[in-house]
């Protein structure tokens, strides 16, 4: 009797239903046509038809991100791939977990600089956790399992596997089978680490913790806000980890990064031990290593991530501990023990952090005050709207204004990558229909991936856009003032009706120049279904959400 068989390229989809699967994110090409045609009929796995390849890369980093498990993007050789990166570094610099399959050069064109032929391995490797090549199809099974086990392990991230158009459409014995899902190992907190760390938290007397980064989930959240509410512990948050911990939380301090409370800052600067949680403590989130410093004198540092080699990689640590985020924090959530006097510090950063948090009104107030507008959307949207933004200088007005309280709710590229916000909103609407979902860009960043309005109507995603217009390129803008006060030079932007270019993709879409135009959009909006778009025009003069502007800029 003759041995069954079947096509490595349905043996592939099957592994990825195994690993659950159930939306790839995809611009399709000759390169995996067999894949598309294994996916045709199935109901077990969602095809998300995207525009471009960093699109969909975006997309799949996003799913990810809310829901912790690899989101799936499928791209073709060279332009494809290489457009894709992009979403990669996102994927890697974030710790979010992601599997980009890549269509590659059939396997008798390796080597000869086939069409569009990259070595996608040695491509990938800086950017990725793991980067490969099946060219075996009987080791489908084991290449995908590793690839979703990499990905969700340790410091989450990104993984790569370049498939070669060959070897897709070559028959594998029936035998081969998925291999089972695969979960994040399990990685308790040390006891004897935890002692040490309490003993460390009982002997200071001005704390702070930095929480939210790789590896925080619900749980972590849940645990560890119980616990720095018990001692009163301040938490900040990393830079675009603002949902790491509920805004409504008593000791809730704001977030680090761009643009951050100054008072929030100091206490950072002069605490006498820091509690990082999750975080790698980038550039961002410390004021480019200088708050606190590498070596940082005079002050305790207690870090805990998933990672071990995050630990000591680039500050000097008094205490570390590997261990997986929700189960450290559960276990401080619930450990026994009275030597810790609770502090005040909680409470009186949280009051730092809402007087720097609330807007309040004035005469000179610009004609399009976007404080204004996102305290209006703040104040209407429910707690569980998910905000997505890409890079930008629109986007201080959000870190500082907007609460989160739901998780995740928030997803921002901490690399600041420019045009992630709308793919990013496309991914959460397809994930989460029954919740809100806002797209913040700002003009330039929303012309690199605008064109994704088109697979957000048809894949039927419900999403409110808002584009901050200010005619510039604002964040570069804002350096040049500084750097080179009065010689503007390739920062200013000519664009196009956004409105109009929203309708033209089937959206509803209305134009404001002022904040009571923005609001009565706003109102309009939420009366409507589907994809909605606001074009905010705003004043170039008004450059930061600490109010800073050009003039002043030029006058530092």
């Amino acid at each position: 009797m003759a041995e069954t068989t079947k096509r490595a390229a349905n043996l592939l989809v099957e592994c990825l239903a195994e690993q659950g699967t159930d939306r790839i994110f995809t611009v399709p090409g000759e390169s995996f046509l067999a894949v598309l045609d294994a996916l045709h009929g199935g109901t077990q796995i969602d095809t998300v038809t995207c525009r471009q390849e960093g699109g969909a890369a975006f997309m799949a980093c996003a799913d990810g991100a809310l829901t912790g498990r690899p989101g799936v993007a499928f791209v073709t050789r060279g332009p494809g791939a290489t457009n894709a990166s992009i979403g990669v570094h996102v994927a890697h610099q974030d710790s979010q977990p992601m599997v980009l399959f890549v269509g590659d050069v059939a396997r008798p064109m390796q080597g000869r600089e086939g069409f569009q032929e990259v070595d996608f391995p040695a491509f990938f490797a800086p950017i990725s956790k793991w980067a490969a090549r099946i060219d075996d199809p009987s080791r489908i099974p084991e290449y995908v399992a590793r690839a979703f086990s990499v990905a969700i392990s340790g410091r989450p991230g990104p993984a790569v596997l370049a498939l070669p158009e060959d070897m897709l459409c070559e028959d594998v014995s029936a035998r081969h089978s998925p291999r089972p899902r695969v979960e994040r190992p399990t990685q308790a907190a040390c006891p004897d680490a935890m002692q040490a760390l309490l003993a460390l938290l009982a002997d200071a007397a001005s704390p702070v913790a930095i929480v939210g980064g790789a590896g925080w989930n619900r749980k972590a959240r849940h645990h560890f806000q119980a616990f720095a509410e018990r001692i009163g512990l301040p938490v900040a948050t990393a830079f675009r980890r603002q949902d790491a911990i509920p805004a409504s939380s008593p000791v809730y301090a704001g977030s680090l990064g761009y643009g951050p409370n100054p008072k929030l800052v100091e206490r950072v600067r002069n605490a006498d031990l820091i509690l990082a949680v999750g975080a790698r403590l980038g550039e961002a989130t410390t004021e480019g290593y200088s708050v606190p410093t590498p070596d940082h004198p005079g002050q305790v540092l207690i870090h805990v991530h998933p990672d071990p080699e995050e630990l000591g990689r680039v500050y000097r640590t008094d205490l570390a501990l590997c261990c997986a985020m929700d189960e450290f924090a559960e276990a401080a959530a619930l450990w026994e023990d009275g030597a810790i006097i609770p502090f005040d510090a909680g409470a009186a950063a949280n009051r730092e952090w809402r007087e720097w948090a609330t807007h309040e009104p004035n005469d000179k107030a610009p004609a399009l005050d976007l404080a204004a507008c996102v305290t209006l959307m703040r104040e209407s949207l429910p707690h569980e709207t998910i905000l997505a933004n890409g890079a930008g200088n629109f986007a201080g007005w959000f870190h500082r204004y907007w609460r989160y309280e739901g998780y995740p709710a928030q997803l921002a590229p901490t690399c600041g990558a420019m045009g992630y916000g709308v793919p990013a909103g496309i991914a959460a609407a397809l994930r989460h229909p029954e919740r809100p979902v806002v797209a913040v860009a700002g003009d330039g960043d929303f012309l690199m991936n605008g064109q994704e309005l088109a697979s957000a109507a048809q894949a039927g995603a419900n999403l409110l856009v808002v584009v901050v217009d200010n005619g510039a390129y604002g964040t570069i803008r804002m350096h040049q003032e500084r750097e080179y006060p009065g010689r503007v030079s390739a920062t200013e932007l000519a664009n196009p009706d956004f409105a109009a270019l929203a309708e033209a993709f089937g959206a509803w879409a209305a134009r404001a120049e002022t904040t009571e135009e923005f609001a009565a959009a706003f109102a309009e909006s939420g009366k409507r279904e589907g994809v909605r778009l606001i074009h905010a025009v705003t004043e170039i003069e008004q450059l930061a959400a600490s109010g800073a502007t050009v003039s002043s800029l030029r006058n530092r």
